[in-house]
């Protein structure tokens, strides 16, 4: 059996805030009479799964089986979100709606082949009680009917994953041991004890820790030993964007660098990395093939623009020239 193998057929239920990612795409010829700004003639919109969905998207592509769990609102983009998930195979049976919030969209125009303006439309405010009670009915409801086994958390600061919420799957997954990722945000950075993996990147430890961080291996050590010490968590995984990535286990962690890639886009890739991150960990891989198929992967996606999962094909192909 091959590494990639390994990954597949897991069952993998996938906590956090989804999106749309739609992009509006044109060219330009001429700039508008009414302001100093370029005309983008409209050719054509393309909605795209991302945020939590973006990571499912990358667990289906590697062959486990994604359940994902959000709160999206009880309006047409939402409604177009949940038609897109069984698209690709993904169940939105997890997905609830809310009629009190509005579905996170982030709308990208382009010119030209290039991006010339984003515009957000969301509610980031955390979930009140009625919406956190039925999500979490409803993610308990999945935890009894399928064999989870490993839960990955995917925030982006939108309000599904608040601290009570946090809470309550941690000592869900603890009792039905199941294993716990993280990818998370500065709000609730520390909300996540005795998580197994914990995956920030180079900017959010530097925004929580009281002391400077460099993209050296004593210097992120430093770092690891403190968020060990704060959270109790197994195995921490810094990404540091171009350099590669940290990965502790405990015993003394190494800086596994990236290879050199056309970078398109960068968007998406911490989702990549924490997917197949996860993958490996419940796979039972040792560090260093785990820190390798994350490291390809995250720069895979980075080389085509927009955010798009990891293709298992070329990632086959790149890793034999690591494992032959």
């Amino acid at each position: 059996m091959d590494i990639l193998q390994k990954l597949e057929g897991q069952e993998v239920l996938i906590l956090g805030d989804v999106m749309l990612d739609r992009y509006l795409t044109g060219s330009v010829s001429r700039i508008s009479p009414e302001a100093p700004v370029p005309v983008v003639l409209h050719h054509a919109t393309d909605d795209r799964l991302g945020g939590a969905a973006n990571v499912a998207l990358n667990v289906r592509a590697l062959g486990a089986t994604p359940i994902l769990c959000s709160v999206v609102g009880r309006d047409e983009d939402g409604e177009r979100l949940r038609r897109i998930l069984p698209e690709y195979d993904i169940t939105a049976e997890g997905i609830v709606a809310s009629p009190m919030r509005r579905t996170t969209v982030k709308t990208r125009v382009l010119g030209n082949n290039q991006q010339m303006l984003r515009i957000d439309s969301e509610d980031a405010h955390d979930l009140n009680e009625e919406e956190t009670n039925c999500f979490l009915q409803k993610v308990s409801q999945l935890l009894k009917e399928r064999p989870i086994r490993i839960v990955i958390f995917q925030d982006y600061n939108k309000g599904v994953l608040t601290p009570s919420v946090i809470q309550w799957m941690m000592t869900a997954a603890k009792e039905s041991r199941i294993l716990t990722a993280v990818d998370p945000k500065k709000a609730n950075f520390f909300a996540y004890k005795g998580v197994d993996l914990f995956k920030p990147n180079l900017k959010e430890v530097r925004d929580s820790t009281p002391f400077s961080v460099q993209p050296e291996l004593p210097s992120l050590q430093r770092a690891s030993d403190f968020l060990r010490e704060k959270l109790r968590n197994r195995f921490t995984m810094i990404t540091l964007s171009e350099k590669g990535l940290f990965l502790d286990g405990g015993n003394g962690g190494a800086i596994y660098p990236t290879e050199p890639r056309n970078v398109a886009d960068v968007s998406g890739a911490g989702d990549t990395v924490i997917s197949v991150a996860a993958l490996g960990l419940a796979a039972g891989l040792d560090l260093k093939t785990i820190a390798v198929l994350s490291n390809l992967a995250g720069g895979q996606v980075c080389e085509f623009p927009g955010v798009v999962p990891v293709r298992r094909d070329i990632l086959a192909n790149e890793l034999k020239y690591f494992f032959t």
